[in-house]
């Protein structure tokens, strides 16, 4: 049986999600069930939850054919890129292991995008083009970016059904947290500007395999863990999707917190 309108927004209000909320969303529809309208109709459901002074947001990043070439030495990427498809944050995909919602919510008439190839955000709402505009192109998930004007909003993360390591906000904690030696990325894209394709870099802390290593092999999950255990994440249900609920800026400074107690070398 789909799963109507009325009953997803009822479920989000026993959630606690509330008018004029600013709304981090992770969800799998797969996890929610068949929604009448599928995933734009669960769109439309959240967007009546936080009604027309709330906001929406979504991570998009920007599906990459083209990614391998940055496993390559760096002095041989620019000739590799020279035939690419040049990244347009108004017509690139989603990237594909975000899953359905997300390129339906990039897609979705209202919805705002980021300029930027790697920490691209769609946004809808109130809020839309205060949190999409002129974001940093280095460490774009660290301070001036979007997850920071989501934490400076009183913002909200719902998990609708989400795998435990997919909270986006931790990217953010990673630059707040002090641990010393940080890893970072350099990376390698070819964009769209006014003046024609060009080569450009992105340098950030390393968000694909961890900002150090670490022993228990997924410290985003044990954090979401840690957190739910000192009573910071509200549950619930939505269709069937379990779901969580937390504030953002509390569960900024604990990741940041815990980050400079688990992973900064012990002497």
């Amino acid at each position: 049986m789909e799963h109507l309108r009325p009953s997803l927004i009822t479920d989000l209000r026993t959630l606690g999600v509330r008018e004029g909320d600013a709304v981090m969303i992770h969800a799998s529809m797969r996890a929610v069930g068949p929604v009448d309208g599928g995933a734009a109709g669960l769109i439309d459901a959240l967007d009546a939850a936080v009604g027309a002074s709330g906001t929406l947001m979504m991570v998009l990043g920007a599906y990459d054919e083209w990614a391998w070439v940055n496993e390559r030495p760096e002095a041989e990427r620019a000739a590799l890129l020279a035939e690419a498809t040049p990244f347009d944050a108004l017509v690139a995909p989603a990237e594909t292991d975000l899953g359905v919602l997300a390129e339906v919510f990039r897609t979705h008439p209202g919805t705002l995008v980021s300029d930027h190839p790697e920490g691209r955000f769609g946004v809808r709402g109130r809020l839309a083009p205060a949190f999409v505009a002129g974001v940093p192109w280095d460490d774009y998930y660290g301070p001036g970016s979007p997850l920071e004007r989501l934490v400076d909003a009183r913002g909200r993360v719902l998990r609708l059904g989400a795998d435990p390591n997919t909270i986006t906000l931790t990217h953010y904690a990673e630059y707040l947290a002090d641990v010393p030696g940080k890893r970072r990325v350099r990376r390698t894209r070819r964009v769209t500007t006014p003046d024609g394709p060009i080569i450009r870099t992105v340098d950030c802390l390393d968000d694909s395999d961890g900002i150090v290593e670490y022993a228990g092999g997924d410290y985003f999950t044990d954090i979401l863990r840690a957190y739910d255990a000192e009573g910071g994440v509200r549950h619930g249900r939505v269709g069937n999707a379990a779901t969580e609920l937390l504030d953002a800026a509390p569960y900024v400074a604990f990741a940041a917190s815990w980050m400079t107690a688990h992973l900064a070398p012990k002497y």
